[in-house]
């Protein structure tokens, strides 16, 4: 007596497109939650420190130049002249400064704030820190000439928490991506015309009437 090997069931076209339109908008979105959460799980945290300066006027100048003067400074920060100093108050090189300081201005207020990211909470305190002590040193030996001094308006802290999304954030994004690409795709997929294998039948038009019905329906 043989024993008859159980029969694997196999995913036909015709199963599959007997699913569920549903099931295509299910699939993408726990095919998306899963790679965005794991995404964000497997991507370091990062931190992010921000110090300020503040331009201040001397009695030869105004606020209004001062306030231009941080914008300037706002621009020269991420400079190399600025940032060859810094990486010795940092400890980093000067690359890593370039990819991780960026500054921000206000049109309004003549502050520049300088902010430094790393997965490492005290390197981003060090690096924001040093770019700022740097930038005021340069911005004072100019400022018999440009008549504004800049001055440290508040230090970096170290962060407490991260400033990188966390797995669940990336898991929701990555779920609405998700269902986003699975409707897209039920939108764009061919239209059936009749069952399965078969033809939507063309739609038949009527011929001429007969020369004899014409004249028998007057």
């Amino acid at each position: 007596m043989t024993d008859t090997p159980p029969r694997q069931h196999r995913l036909s076209p015709a199963r599959l497109r007997g699913l569920p339109l549903w099931s295509v908008l299910a699939a993408g979105t726990i095919v998306g939650g899963l790679l965005g959460g794991s995404y964000g799980l497997l991507t370091p945290s990062t931190y992010t420190a921000t110090s300020y300066v503040i331009a201040v006027p001397t009695e030869k100048s105004s606020p209004d130049a001062a306030l231009g003067f941080a914008q300037a400074y706002g621009r020269v920060a991420t400079q190399l002249a600025v940032l060859g100093d810094a990486q010795v108050y940092a400890g980093v090189p000067v690359r890593t400064l370039q990819h991780s300081v960026r500054t921000a201005t206000s049109p309004d207020a003549p502050m520049v704030a300088v902010s430094a990211t790393s997965s490492r909470p005290g390197l981003a305190v060090d690096m924001a820190n040093a770019v700022t002590r740097s930038l005021t040193r340069h911005a004072d030996d100019s400022s018999d000439s440009t008549h504004v001094r800049l001055v440290r308006f508040s230090r970096a802290v170290e962060p407490r928490e991260p400033t990188s999304a966390s797995p669940a954030v990336t898991g929701l994004v990555g779920a609405s991506a998700g269902g986003l690409l699975g409707g897209l795709a039920l939108l764009a997929r061919p239209r059936k015309g009749g069952r399965d294998g078969e033809s939507a039948p063309a739609p038949s038009v009527p011929g001429p009437a007969a020369a004899a019905d014409v004249r028998g329906q007057r």
